[in-house]
Parts: C-alpha cells; structure tokens; sequence
C-alpha cells in the first residue's frame, strides 16, 4: 500500500505560534461545504495538494483535468470569498480560516487572489452542453460572483465532528487498517444513495472478481444541516455493513459533497479512494449522472468508466465495472442480469415505489432491504399522516390567503394531529423581517426566512400554514426546496383576480397605488408571476371561504396526509 499520503497538519509548537500570529490576520469563516473541502485537504484526501489552487492550476484543471506541473487532478479547489474580504488581501498576507463558532482549523498564505466567473466555471467543471439540464451545474452558475483565493495550508486541527466518531477516519487511519486486517486489495465504492440487497450483490460479486475486500465510502457532511437524512444515512449504511462476512468490508466516513460532475466526477472519486489505499474501483455505467428532470442521462453511459480505466496506468488504481444485477423470483436471490434465462420472473422496486411505499405505510418486501434498514427508513420517513407539512399560500393582495390561513389553522387545531403554526405575510413582516423593504432582494429574502422556519416546523412533525404574497417564482422554488427534505409542501395559488382585490382592498393599498402614492404593489407596477404547477388553485371569487378550506382538506386526505 502506498503509505506517502499524510494529514497537513502541524506541531504542536507550530500551532501555537500560528494561533499567537493570528491576532494580526484577517479571517474566513467557513460554511459547511468550504469546511468539507479544508478536511479532505488537511487529511491528504485531497494529495497532492497541499493548499488552495492559483490561478494557472486552476484553470489548467478546469481545461484538462491536470496541474499546471502535469499532475492528474480533475478538480478545481480554491477559496471562494466575498469580495470586500478578497479585496483586503495580497500575495503573502495571512488569512485564519475557522468554523462556525471561530476556532481557528488552519493558516493560509495567500499566493493569488482574482475573480470568479460563475458561469463559465460551471460549463467547463460539468462539460454538459446545457447547464440549465443539471441541477448541480445550474446552481453553480447561479451562484453570486464570489474571489478566488490560492495559496499554501497549514493545518491546525481538523474540523470537530461529534457524530460517529468511530467512522471518521484519515486516509492514513483508513491504510493502517489495511495493513493491520491484511487487505492487499480493496474495492472502493462511493455510493450516492442508500444501498439495499441489490447493491450488496453486486459489491460481493466485484469483490470476489478482483479477490479483495471492501471499502465503502459513505460521504458525509454537517451533520446539523444534514439533519434526520444524514444520522439515518449512516446508520443505514452500517446496517448495510452487517450484511457481510466478518473482516470483508469497512464502513469510513467521507466529509465530501459530491458535485455529481459524471466522468471527472468519477475520476476525482477514484483519486481519492486511491489516497485512501485502494487499488480497485467500483465505477457505474452513469457514475455520477444526476439525469435530467425527465429521468435522461447527462452523460454518455459507460464514458466514467473508460475514463477511469484510460488512466489506471497513472492513477494506479483500476476500474471495476458494476454489473447490473436483478432479483429473480424462482432462485430468491440477486443474478447478474446476464445470468437470467427467459421466462425467469425479475422483482424491482424503483425509488419512487420507495418513496411511495413509505409515504402510505406499505409493505417493504425483504428481498429489497433487510428489514433493519426498512424500519430506519420508516423512523426517518415517516408515512404522510404522520409527516410535517406547509401549506403555502400564494396569491395578490387581497386574494383571501390570510382568511383562509386562519381558517385551517382553526380546523387543523381541532383535529389534534399535529402542533400547527401559522406564518401569515403580515406577522411575518412585522416580526421575522421588520427590516425589510418591499425590494425584489427583500422580498425575496422574506420568502427564504418563511420557508427556513416553515422547514423547521415541517422537519419536527408540525404544520406550517404560509401565506405571503411571494410574487416569484424562483423564492417559492427556494421555499420548497428547504420543506421538501423533511415532509409535504403543498403549494395553494390563491387565484383571485386582480379586479377582485381591487374591490375588497381592506389595506387601501390599491387605491394608495393607483393614485401613484405607494411604489411595488404587486399587480399594479410590480409584477406577480402565477404558479405553472401549484397542488392546489383557489379562487375565492367563486368559493365562499368555508369551501376553500374544505377543498385544502378534501386534498390532504386524497394525498393521505389526512388520516
């Protein structure tokens, strides 16, 4: 095994010294992905690089998937700031990068510093023709325009984690435990999701072909923003693990957020396995493909593993192809899909039959998952009648959503089945965001603050009842994307006409705007982009109030939310 790979991390005495300097040093507090990426530096995942990268390796990455010295490496690394901070730096100055609570994890010696370019960056890392087609690609181009930083590392201590101790390893603990287990070869897997029975299958079938054993790298963030799905990732992967014989796989813990960047995606992964000590890799026909909305590929099938295998000569570690695998009914038990005569009966469970399942309470047969790994599912994904929810109302002013809001909140109070909370505009505005303008920027951030909060109150069983304005569409995709990993989101267009408001205008704030007194009123002279697809569309121009709740309810309980 290669045993080169060490943690950049310093003496004691150095630390010292460097915590004593830091005084006089301007500061970074890193977020939840930046701190991922300074631990797999630190640990020597990331070898050979021993620091950010300058411009001219980055660019070189980004256009052929090698440092500016020649070196394979098909990821750009560099610290992305805020402009004002990039602008108070200089090649030599010193830059104390901490976490959340501000203890100082390294130093970095700035080498560079320049600007990002978003979009362009996105379109050469993800090598898609249409980046709008990948979720991933999509919001790396959308990100605001940060600044690049380069420059050395020295490591003071690698982030806390309190969670799973015993599954967070370096790349040198992870080697070490080769040796001491006698493993000479070793399989290396990344899966993006859980792994059931199938999966299984066809890890031993890999491992027997190459006569090694197993390392499964289970990548995992922040534990807080993770959440329920990060603590219910793990232990499901250890119950994954207890399906093996004794000594044959090892489960580690990976602080990595995969960009899911196909073909360089897999490379990068077989890279950093190769850190870990591994000699073989397991690479999918669509390794690292997220498809598009449809379900389509993004990328060619089989183009990450002829990638990974072209270059095995100089990464030393070689490609394991999956073999897709299927479950046969007569033999009760998985075979490779190229074993399975005509006539045989396949068994299949698609994640959407999954999600299904659990959403109802059905059966989750156990030829599928072992039922230990089902029942943690069941703990974390409860069935709709016991999940959170929000109700999202979203309408002009005037459109009814406050009535109606105080309306369910009076019906759901009476069911008892969940605590419920109601986050209607104004109380909102006059508590959570007092501050803000009626800017798009503002406005904006008021739906982001409703649906974090709504996100809490979901993520804990309860029901949150929203009902601003929320006149655009991309805040109300923001707010959804915060619920939806913790339960329901049901989005309600209160689609009452324009003329309608006008009429009842209880504010006055119509008149007040046609009078050109006030400026931004929705519908007059700022505009109100309608929902394409809301679970539920209520005028109340032709629904008296009584019935628009009951249509809210009638919904719930189709969609079984309602027991």
């Amino acid at each position: 095994m290669d045993t080169c790979v060490q943690p950049m991390l310093v003496s004691s005495q150095r630390a010292d010294a460097l915590k004593a300097d830091s005084l006089s040093h301007a500061s970074a507090q890193l977020g939840p992905h930046q701190l991922c990426e300074l631990e797999m530096l630190l640990s020597g995942a990331f070898a050979p690089l021993a620091g950010y990268m300058g411009r001219e390796d980055y660019e070189s990455v980004l256009a052929g998937m090698r440092l500016a010295d020649g070196r394979l490496w098909p990821m750009p690394l560099s610290l992305d700031v805020p402009e004002a901070l990039a602008g108070r730096l200089g090649p030599g100055d010193k830059l104390a990068l901490r976490d959340q609570e501000g203890f100082m994890l390294a130093v970095l010696t700035v080498s560079e510093v320049w600007p990002g370019d978003p979009a362009r960056e996105a379109a050469a890392l993800f090598g898609v023709p249409d980046v709008n087609r990948h979720p991933q690609a999509r919001a790396c181009a959308g990100r605001p325009p940060t600044w690049h930083i380069g420059g050395s590392v020295e490591g003071i201590s690698l982030p806390l984690h309190a969670d799973f101790p015993e599954l967070r390893r370096t790349p040198a603990e992870v080697r070490a435990m080769f040796r001491q287990r006698g493993w000479r070869k070793v399989l290396g897997c990344q899966p993006q999701a859980l792994p059931h029975n199938r999966q299984r299958a066809m890890l031993r079938q890999a491992a027997a072909a190459i006569e090694g054993s197993i390392l499964l790298l289970r990548e995992a963030g922040d534990a807080i923003s993770g959440g329920a799905l990060h603590f219910a990732g793990v232990r499901c992967a250890k119950l994954f693990a207890e399906g093996f014989p004794p000594n044959m796989l090892l489960v580690s813990l990976l602080p990595l957020c995969s960009k899911q960047a196909g073909p360089r995606q897999a490379l990068f992964e077989a890279l950093v396995q190769k850190n870990h000590g591994c000699t073989h890799t397991l690479i999918g026909p669509n390794h690292a493909d997220p498809l598009d909305a449809d379900g389509a590929p993004l990328y060619a099938p089989g183009a990450a593993q002829r990638l990974v295998a072209d270059y095995e000569a100089e990464t030393g570690i070689a490609m394991v192809p999956e073999s897709a695998m299927e479950y046969v009914e007569e033999k009760a038990q998985y075979l490779p899909k190229a074993a399975i005569a005509p006539g045989m009966t396949v068994r299949d469970l698609s994640p959407a039959e999954l999600k299904r399942r659990l959403e109802f309470d059905l059966d989750i047969p156990e030829w599928f998952t072992p039922a230990a790994v089902a029942a943690e599912l069941r703990a974390v994904f409860p069935p709709r009648s016991r999940q959170g929810l929000t109700i999202f109302m979203t309408g002009l002013s005037g459109a009814g959503k406050s009535t109606l809001a105080k309306l369910l909140f009076v019906k759901f109070m009476e069911l008892r089945s969940r605590p419920v909370t109601l986050l209607d505009g104004d109380i909102v505005r006059r508590h959570l965001s007092s501050e803000l303008t009626f800017s798009k920027e503002h406005r904006n951030l008021n739906i982001s603050r409703i649906g974090f909060v709504a996100s809490e109150i979901t993520k804990n069983g309860g029901i949150a009842i929203c009902a601003p304005i929320a006149p655009y569409t991309s805040s109300r995709a923001e707010a959804r994307a915060l619920v939806t990993p913790h339960g329901g989101f049901i989005e309600v267009f209160v689609s009452t006409p324009l003329a309608v408001c006008e009429q009842r205008d209880r504010k006055g704030l119509y008149a007040k705007a046609r009078a050109g007194i006030v400026k931004g009123v929705t519908g007059i002279d700022d505009p109100y982009e309608a929902p394409q697809h809301p679970e539920i569309g209520l005028d109340t121009s032709k629904l008296s109030p009584g019935e628009a709740v009951q249509e809210v309810l009638l919904y719930l309980e189709r969609e079984g939310y309602l027991s």
